[in-house]
């Protein structure tokens, strides 16, 4: 088998697969849009021997239960306030632990970044079959 070929297929494939984890995030989105609980959390800060710098989300979801969320790492890059302040959550109704915040960044920061990577190979793929 030709290696360029090899390549091409090995390319256009994991492209395919990024581009389809960008639309995979994007109908998550559409679905909390849809049918999602939209309530106000607070940004607390981490106990004290955790070396993480972001802070956590609590909220409590429609049957008053209060339910922390971890944004991870890029929190304040996504939008995350200081600790104090509120942010907008979204969940579903039957998983609360599935909440995600309710900002433009935090929802489709990781559908650009699969976007921009599955653009990527597949520029890739094509200036090797060249």
């Amino acid at each position: 088998m030709d290696a360029k070929l090899l390549l091409l297929a090995l390319c256009t494939g994991v492209g395919l697969g990024f581009l389809l984890l960008a639309v995979r995030q994007l109908v998550t989105v559409a679905r909390l849009w849809v049918r999602g609980v939209l309530v106000t959390g607070t940004v607390i800060p981490r106990i004290a021997g955790d070396r993480r710098r972001t802070g956590l989300v609590l909220f409590t979801d429609h049957l008053g239960r209060p339910v922390v969320v971890d944004t991870g790492a890029y929190g304040p890059l996504r939008g995350l306030p200081r600790v104090g302040g509120t942010v907008p959550v979204c969940y579903p109704r039957d998983r609360p632990a599935a909440a995600r915040l309710w900002t433009p960044r935090y929802l489709l920061s990781p559908a650009f970044g699969w976007f921009l990577t599955s653009t990527v190979v597949f520029v890739c793929a094509t200036l090797l079959t060249r």
